[in-house]
């Protein structure tokens, strides 16, 4: 009975360890699991090529893109959702039938919008918002991604102030030019910047080094999320930084109802214009609105 009692002692000994054992193991596989259920995905990662996940033009030999800044610790965070990005100015639903790429708008309207390619000097961007807010005037700004790279505090300010933002790419590359999952790298980078600051990846894009989508650069913008391209009818070429009043002259000898004009931040001339150029549009009897007014 005394060996008997000890074999059993033994065995129940055993048992208890491979218990505890295997306890050990599933509480560990438990922790993995949460861990792995609570890793955040990117945006870019869900929409890139996966041999693009990490930056679409290292590939290509391009520098990478810095990755926009996180918040300030403790600072609140800027949205919970895009229609929360646009506060008290969230865009209007569009009319039935808008097409994929918009040109212009409805020629009935005394409406156009004015917008903006976002790039250079923020202080020449801020110009141009504070001169339209003085006017009752609301754009549509089309940042690159680089440039909210730089000055991530922009995307914000745009929208404060009642205007539109919505994505030109992130290296302002010649997009058409791009293999597709290059271009789609290019718009889905941008799209990251967007969500990351603002809550939303915004309704328009816009191609950069071209004034037309193509089909290829189209379905690429489709498939990270927008429905919509976004071209002009009015280009002033003020680019090339012709001076104010040559810019002025430009755009009011060409705009008409439902035209979208675009022009550029960063260059002196197109700040310097702007008062005239909304001046010009109210003696006209048209007024600026988003393109999502618009095309409402």
């Amino acid at each position: 009975m005394t060996v008997d009692r000890r074999t059993v002692l033994r065995s129940t000994a055993r048992l208890a360890a491979l218990t505890a054992t295997g306890a050990l193991a599933s509480s560990a596989c438990a922790d993995t699991a949460e861990k792995t259920a609570q890793e955040p995905v990117s945006f870019a990662a869900r929409v890139q090529p996966s041999h693009l996940s990490t930056v679409g033009p290292v590939a290509a030999g391009l520098p990478p893109t810095p990755a926009a800044p996180s918040p300030p610790a403790g600072a609140a965070p800027t949205s919970a959702s895009p229609s929360a990005a646009t506060g008290a100015t969230a865009s209007p639903p569009l009319a039935a039938g808008t097409p994929d790429e918009v040109v212009n708008g409805p020629r009935d309207r005394r409406e156009v919008a004015l917008t903006f390619h976002g790039q250079g000097d923020p202080a020449l961007a801020t110009a141009v918002l504070v001169a339209a807010e003085q006017h009752g005037a609301r754009l549509t700004v089309l940042a690159v991604g680089s440039w909210l790279d730089q000055h991530p505090e922009i995307a914000r300010r745009i929208l404060d102030g009642g205007h539109e933002l919505g994505n030109h790419t992130q290296n302002h590359l010649d997009i058409s030019a791009m293999p597709a999952d290059r271009a789609r790298a290019e718009i889905a980078q941008c799209a990251e910047r967007l969500q990351r600051l603002t809550g939303s990846i915004g309704r328009w894009f816009r191609p950069s080094a071209a004034q037309y989508a193509t089909p290829m650069v189209r379905e690429q913008a489709r498939l990270v999320g927008y429905q919509h391209c976004l071209s002009f009818d009015v280009d002033p070429r003020d680019y090339t930084d012709p001076g104010a009043e040559v810019v002025q002259r430009r755009v009011l000898k060409a705009v008409s109802g439902g035209s979208v004009v675009a022009l550029h931040m960063g260059h002196r001339g197109t700040a310097d214009a702007l008062p005239g150029v909304l001046d010009g549009l109210s003696q006209l009897g048209l007024r600026a609105v988003t393109a999502s007014q618009l095309c409402a």
